[in-house]
């Protein structure tokens, strides 16, 4: 089973938060893709633009954070932070 924890931040408080599972045999790169996409549809938000700082972290932490600087359409929060909480 892979679990992607979804959390949406404004100041030092997380607003929501969302855990999308995916038990498909995609690679770990789609599943990673999917349910990021799948987190953002629910949670009513546009889908982050994956920055040169976010690739490099995420496959440092398996975690990364999507600043404002990562969406085109304005967001009524701080960040978006992303982790694999769990991996087959």
């Amino acid at each position: 089973m892979f679990r992607l924890w979804v959390r949406e931040f404004r100041d030092t408080h997380m607003l929501r938060d969302l855990v999308i599972e995916d038990d498909s045999h995609d690679t770990r790169t789609h599943k990673i893709f999917g349910a990021l996409e799948k987190a953002c549809h629910e949670l009513d938000l546009p889908v982050p633009i994956w920055l040169d700082s976010n690739v490099e972290e995420f496959k440092r932490t398996s975690k990364t954070r999507f600043r404002k600087d990562s969406f085109i359409e304005d967001v009524p929060f701080d960040h978006l932070e992303i982790r694999v909480i769990e991996e087959d």
